[in-house]
């Protein structure tokens, strides 16, 4: 029997075995107040109108139990306004995390960009050196003592060494698009156009400056003559008007000039020959007559080709 006793016990949940043991108690405290009534220490008094009969208040009681075991204790709502707070902290945790994310991607972004704009290299519009340390053609005058030569005079001292280096450089090969005639009808300029204008190349016509573009592109197009030997093909350079035309042929085609302006500069001045944004043309000689100590300078801009 006490093994049955022990295994149905067992088997009880907790539930039953608190029930059982309210059972126990309250038949343990009717067997004592029995006792109380047999011994006389216990009256008993008949519940007046209103009130509560004992056993109403045992129930009530225990009602009251179960109800404070089912409701949260204080215990339990400290637990709850915890979890609460917890849960505050995480979500804001959360949200100064994103935020500190995305702040550091801006940041990073704003670091690239700097850095970028540090490293960028301004773009440099190259600037093709003058290849010339005096203007073209100049020269002794014929009645000089010693006759026609290169003016060594014209050659600043410091810029000497330069003068053989630049003599020294290569004609370009012939092509199609090349310059290889002049007119000038206004002055009756009809000669032809070679590649160079050092002493040598002058002695054949009119010279192209090397490194000049070719006629109908963009750019400073350099052309030099003599004007009081070789021919004497620029002599009256000075006689031009603008709105005159000079006529540029090549193999392939012809492009027509029309002259914008004059001046009078020193040999010095080869900022004249400097590369242009539009098409032009720069006529080179030397001034006065058969004195040959300045330059004659034409400027022509090109028209629609023909």
């Amino acid at each position: 029997m006490a093994r049955k006793r022990s295994q149905s016990i067992e088997d009880l949940s907790v539930e039953e075995l608190r029930h059982l043991l309210i059972e126990k108690q309250r038949a343990e405290r009717e067997r004592r107040l029995d006792q109380f009534r047999r011994t006389g220490r216990v009256v008993l008094v008949e519940p007046q109108p209103g009130q509560t009969p004992l056993n109403t208040l045992r129930n009530d009681l225990e009602d009251n139990e179960e109800t404070l075991e089912a409701s949260p204790g204080p215990h339990s709502k400290r637990r709850t306004w915890l979890e609460r707070i917890l849960f505050i902290v995480e979500a804001a945790a959360v949200i100064g995390l994103v935020f500190v994310v995305f702040n550091g991607l801006n940041i990073l972004r704003d670091l690239n960009q700097e850095v970028a704009a540090v490293l960028e290299q301004p773009t440099l519009t190259p600037t093709p050196l003058i290849k010339a340390v005096v203007l073209p053609s100049g020269h002794t005058p014929p009645n000089a003592e010693g006759g026609v030569r290169f003016n060594d005079a014209e050659i600043p001292d410091h810029l000497r060494p330069l003068v053989q280096s630049l003599a020294d450089l290569p004609v370009p090969t012939p092509g199609p698009q090349q310059a290889v005639r002049l007119q000038i009808p206004a002055i009756g300029v009809d000669h032809p156009v070679v590649q160079g204008d050092g002493w040598e190349q002058l002695k054949k016509g009119v010279g192209q400056h090397i490194g000049s573009p070719n006629p109908g592109d963009k750019g400073n197009l350099v052309l030099s003559a003599h004007n009081d030997v070789f021919g004497e093909i620029f002599r009256d350079l000075d006689k031009l008007k603008p709105g005159d035309e000079l006529i540029v042929f090549t193999s392939q085609r012809t492009y027509t000039y029309s002259v914008q302006q004059s001046q009078i500069v020193e040999p010095t001045q080869v900022e004249v020959m400097s590369p242009s944004q539009e098409a032009v043309v720069t006529l080179i000689s030397c001034y006065p007559y058969m004195v040959d100590n300045k330059r004659y300078v034409i400027t022509a801009y090109l028209q629609d080709p023909s």
